[in-house]
């Protein structure tokens, strides 16, 4: 009787390891969709703000009203490159702060 309880016990030990790293597995599949995902929306986002600027440069003839309008997009650029970057090490510290 004793052996089939250690051996209840074992396998329920196996089930909570089984259990615990395929929780392990699935996080690690949801970071990296996410990474996928939010590295996807940037090139999409890139790919974007160079067609905008292309269009302006095509359809907009004003010399002054284009180089406006890119000042702007430039800007928009460069606020997202920042977000981004402070993003980054806000992500980086959170890591840190979990291990």
């Amino acid at each position: 009787m004793e052996d089939n309880k250690k051996w209840e016990n074992i396998s329920e030990d196996l089930s909570k390891v089984k259990k615990n790293v395929k929780d392990s597995l699935n996080e690690e599949n949801i970071i990296d969709d996410l990474k996928d995902s939010l590295f996807e929306s940037l090139e999409n986002t890139s790919k974007l703000l160079k067609t905008i600027l292309e269009n302006i440069d095509s359809t907009i003839k004003d010399d002054e009203i284009s180089k406006d309008t890119k000042e702007v997009i430039n800007k928009i650029n460069s606020e997202i490159v920042e977000t981004l970057k402070s993003s980054g090490l806000i992500i980086k510290e959170n890591l840190f702060e979990e291990e």
